[in-house]
């Protein structure tokens, strides 16, 4: 969200899918001691919500030599955060209403039935829970057509 999408201003983690998973915790290790960053800066947990058919975009990411920086496409991450539906507990808690609410308009949805189209596009709808799709009604409502 920040990097693709500069869709705010920070975040308290990166989420990744990195390889070979074993060397990259190690090395992630290092970064965090000499940057004094939290423990989990670095996140896999993503790798769980991963669609098999998922074709990362490049954007307009940085790229070197032994990375590849890439992000999913805006449709699939609006779907992976709706998914999740995770709400604030805090003011650095992160959460996944501002980022839904960003790509809803980043998208120029209109709709709640029109994000639950593209997030059943990727999840099965019997996998998709039930506070999703009230959390995108009361999104919408809050836009009140004014997007």
């Amino acid at each position: 969200m920040v990097l693709a999408f500069n869709a705010r201003e920070r975040t308290k983690d990166v989420d990744a899918v990195f390889h070979p998973p074993q060397l990259v915790r190690e090395l992630a290790i290092v970064v965090k001691d000499e940057l004094s960053l939290p423990a989990e800066w670095l996140n896999d947990a993503v790798k769980g919500f991963l669609a098999a058919d998922l074709k990362p975009i490049v954007y307009d990411l940085p790229q070197f030599e032994n990375l590849r920086v890439t992000a999913p496409p805006a449709e699939y991450l609006l779907a992976m955060k709706c998914m999740a539906a995770r709400i604030a507990s805090g003011p650095d808690s992160g959460g996944d209403v501002d980022d839904i609410r960003f790509l809803v308009r980043h998208l120029g949805l209109a709709s709640a039935a029109e994000a639950l189209v593209i997030v059943s596009g990727y999840y099965p709808k019997s996998r998709v829970p039930p506070r999703t799709q009230y959390l995108l009604e009361e999104i919408f409502e809050e836009f009140g057509g004014q997007l």
